[in-house]
């Protein structure tokens, strides 16, 4: 228990009648009648309230969960939960899915679907942070041949990211098994630069819905610039027509 002085506390009065009963010892005052939530009456639940209401908004324009838990002396976890407060994405139920994607996408919370998933699933906290440098535009999951897209993961030499073969070829050789049995894939994630699509995540999926001969995809895509927005609207608007776009 935290101790307080009392001349802090009690006006001049008020004090000098109490030390006429009590002077230089530890007392015990006993809460009222009135049943309080817990730190409310040390202003605790306000500071926190205040506090979460400060990291959510540091998180949108742009810090990092790293550089929150250094300012706040917080851990990831704790970090992640307030600004991916369910409380916050209200009538939303997030999952790995197709359908939480679009449900996200039409709320205009694209960007929080994005972000949620490669903080779990998608296991790319760096690409989550760096999607935060600055605005984005996402929009939501719409269907896209995958022959639009390349791998930059991979066991070949030619690859960004290099993976052990044998590890590749047994996590397609899951992937395969799951798209057969129906089970529902994460959109893939991606990013139009430059005139050209840069798959980010999804290398795996990629592969495995080329190896079974699927056509098509759900995916993401998100834009930096206004310039490459106006470009792949012009070339891929008729995909997403029916699609929502928000800049976040």
């Amino acid at each position: 228990m935290k101790y307080k002085n009392a001349r802090d506390i009690f006006p001049e009065k008020l004090l000098k009648q109490i030390q006429k009963y009590v002077s230089g010892e530890t007392i015990y005052i006993p809460a009222g009648d009135e049943k309080k939530d817990w730190g409310a009456t040390s202003g605790y639940q306000q500071f926190i309230r205040e506090r979460n209401a400060d990291i959510r908004e540091a998180f949108q324009n742009g810090k990092t969960i790293e550089a929150l838990m250094d300012q706040y002396s917080l851990s990831y976890d704790s970090i992640k939960k307030i600004v991916y407060s369910k409380k916050e994405i209200t009538m939303l139920k997030y999952s790995a899915t197709v359908e939480s994607a679009i449900a996200y996408g039409k709320e205009k919370k694209m960007d929080a679907w994005v972000h949620l998933f490669l903080n779990e699933e998608g296991r790319n906290i760096p690409f989550s942070d760096g999607l935060k440098l600055c605005d984005r535009y996402f929009f939501s999951p719409a269907e896209f041949p995958v022959r639009f897209f390349k791998r930059c993961s991979g066991p070949e030499e030619n690859m960004k990211y290099r993976v052990d073969k044998d590890w590749w070829e047994h996590k397609i050789s899951e992937l395969e098994k799951a798209v057969k049995a129906g089970i529902e894939m994460p959109p893939i994630i991606v990013h139009y630069v430059d005139g050209e699509f840069e798959l980010n995540d999804g290398n795996h999926r990629l592969q495995a819905y080329q190896d079974l001969g699927i056509e098509k995809a759900w995916t993401i895509i998100w834009i930096t610039e206004e310039q490459e927005l106006k470009d792949f609207m012009c070339k891929y608007g008729d995909y997403i027509k029916d699609c929502t776009v928000v800049r976040r």
